[in-house]
């Protein structure tokens, strides 16, 4: 929905039953009478009183309150200082819940690449949050359904630990006949012809939920692009959303990930846009490049 569509919210507002076609402001109703503040009665648009005093008494109050709220933002300033009681440790908590934007630091996020999957992360908070959106974009996109790909994106990504035991289970997934007809691939994992298949992940933000010094847990909000691009294809383009959480362990001067979670949402409310056509989403695909990501 665009900025100036009026449709999607009050579309029965004013148009069925507001003031439209109603008896408000009409004068053929009959005289109505007020009651003035001197206890006088008149009819409406009869004798008035002066408003001079009204206007005093006006500003008089408007004076009160800029009063007042000087009054109050100089004790809540006050109230948050060292000497505020529990107030500076309620600042720092409410610090802690606000989310942290992802801006340039100056520092380079990372060393290298290894599989085209960015690596040699920082032992920092900013640098677990990086590898683990980066790690989201490596697990969830078509490589995964290369066999040697598959193999070097978990020789990357998990710790040496549990790469095994991923590398076994993944490969059942990966490979399973039944799996690859539901979402519209052939068994060797590619499209049909004239199809394009699509898996692109793009990280919204991240969040740390833990961080001990060698050991993280990084929350990863992103939308998902996922489905065959095609005239012909049964399993069209879809957008969705997920958050994974991933445990992190520093391993050999870098993270690597040793279990991880994953959930629905948060998801917003879809605009009301027309759907591309899988001509124009194929050539989407093939022709924008899918982003790194780094803090």
């Amino acid at each position: 929905m665009s900025l100036n569509d009026d449709d999607g919210y009050g579309s029965g507002g004013y148009a069925g039953g507001g003031h439209a076609g109603g008896d408000y402001g009409r004068t053929d109703t009959g005289q109505t009478r007020t009651r003035l503040p001197d206890g006088g009665s008149q009819a409406y648009g009869g004798a008035r009183r002066s408003r001079t005093g009204l206007s005093s008494r006006n500003l008089i109050t408007v004076v009160g309150v800029v009063v007042l709220l000087i009054a109050a933002i100089a004790f809540a300033n006050r109230g948050g200082g060292t000497g505020g009681g529990d107030g500076g440790a309620k600042g720092d908590a409410d610090k802690g819940a606000q989310a942290q934007s992802t801006a340039p630091t100056g520092e380079k996020p990372v060393k290298g690449k290894d599989a085209g999957i960015a690596t040699g992360f920082a032992r920092t908070e900013q640098g677990a949050q990086s590898a683990a959106a980066n790690y989201v974009v490596a697990l969830t996109g078509v490589g995964m359904y290369e066999a040697d790909k598959r193999r070097q994106i978990i020789e990357t990504v998990y710790a040496p630990s549990v790469a095994a035991a991923r590398k076994r289970d993944l490969d059942k997934v990966f490979t399973d006949p039944a799996f690859l007809g539901r979402i519209g691939l052939q068994p060797d994992g590619t499209a049909p012809k004239g199809g394009t298949f699509v898996s692109r992940s793009n990280p919204v933000g991240t969040k740390i939920e833990a961080f001990q010094g060698d050991s993280a847990k990084v929350a990863v909000w992103y939308s998902a692009l996922f489905g065959i691009a095609g005239g012909s294809s049964k399993n069209p383009v879809t957008e969705s959303w997920f958050t994974n959480t991933f445990d992190l362990k520093w391993v050999d001067g870098d993270w690597k990930v040793v279990d991880f979670t994953e959930k629905n949402g948060p998801a917003p409310i879809g605009q009301d846009q027309a759907a591309s056509s899988a001509e124009e989403m194929s050539k989407a695909v093939e022709g924008f490049g899918g982003f790194t990501y780094a803090r």
